[in-house]
């Protein structure tokens, strides 16, 4: 992750196959990481089934909050890329049952265009 994205609060991507032993644990049987990205410490986990938000809570980081939003859940999605002088992409996701979008800004460098078709491979 680049310095400017973590003061910007913007996610960077990370290695999905590495993250496989560590979501191991808690993913279901042939469920696999698709995409992953990491905002300082906290991390959006797409699957080939849901949306894994981990929340990386308190000073040493022991205790973590793991939201996971089936796809099926995802009433939309809208994806804003990065322009000349706007250098972060956004993503917002709808989930049934909440009126505001879980938002989401990305560095210029995470590719929010292939993000989108993952969502898209399995939302739609």
């Amino acid at each position: 992750m680049g310095l400017m994205d973590a003061i910007f609060g913007n996610a960077s991507e990370m290695d999905a196959n590495s993250l496989q032993k560590e979501y191991g644990i808690i993913l279901c049987e042939g469920e696999r990481i698709e995409r992953a990205y990491k905002l300082i410490r906290d991390k959006w986990v797409f699957t080939n089934k849901r949306l894994i938000i981990q929340d990386i809570q308190g000073i040493t980081g022991k205790k973590k909050e793991y939201m996971s939003i089936p796809y099926r859940s995802i009433e939309r999605f809208s994806i804003e890329t990065a322009g000349t002088f706007d250098m972060d992409s956004e993503m917002k996701i709808w989930v049934r049952g909440c009126a505001e979008p879980l938002e989401q800004n990305f560095g210029k460098n995470s590719d929010i265009l292939e993000i989108q078709k993952v969502l898209a491979q399995y939302v739609l």
